[in-house]
């Protein structure tokens, strides 16, 4: 008797696959590698996260330590959101930065928004155990949720990079590294 193949089972996307549209800003600030991941959501939330390929996600990486504080007088932890019109919220450019990654090799690492809005909330678990960022960076380890301004919405994507377009980019990187070896 003839059995019959078994079909394979379906795939069941993520959370954050079914959710939220991945856009990429690669070499922040014009440093090699460091990229950034922003997951828009279909609300126009924006989540900013790590891309798989940030230095910090590297195999070897152990993070000492995560700051919120920018500089002497700003510190992304003051923030204070209320209210339905978001009162309170620091406003944030493309290069504004969000938190600086201190890894246990002495490399600092700033990550910035990648786009304009109004700062909602960070997150303040990873101050106490920095390991989720490099354990689970587009979920429970993202940086920050930034809200762009209603009529800047369609535009917040402007210069970001699509999934594809990021891995186009990765593909060059790997084989030019390869061909410099």
């Amino acid at each position: 008797m003839a059995t019959e193949p078994e079909a394979a089972e379906p795939v069941v996307p993520s959370l954050v696959d079914r959710y939220f549209t991945r856009w990429y800003k690669p070499d922040v600030k014009g440093k090699f590698c460091e990229d950034h991941c922003i997951l828009q959501h279909s609300n126009r939330i924006c989540v900013i996260t790590l891309a798989e390929s940030h230095p910090v996600l590297q195999s070897g990486k152990t993070i000492k330590s995560i700051s919120y504080q920018i500089s002497t007088n700003c510190s992304r932890l003051q923030n204070k959101v209320s209210g339905k019109f978001k009162r309170g919220a620091q406003f944030l450019t493309e290069l504004a930065p969000l938190c600086k990654i201190y890894c246990s090799d002495g490399e600092e690492y700033t990550v910035s928004s990648c786009v304009r809005g109004r700062l909602m909330e960070v997150n303040e678990n990873i101050l106490h155990k920095p390991s989720i960022l490099q354990e689970k960076p587009s979920t429970e380890g993202y940086i920050a949720v930034v809200l762009p301004k209603f009529e800047e919405s369609k535009s917040v994507t402007e210069g970001l990079l699509t999934q594809k377009q990021y891995e186009e980019v990765m593909v060059k990187r790997i084989n030019s590294t390869t061909a410099t070896s």
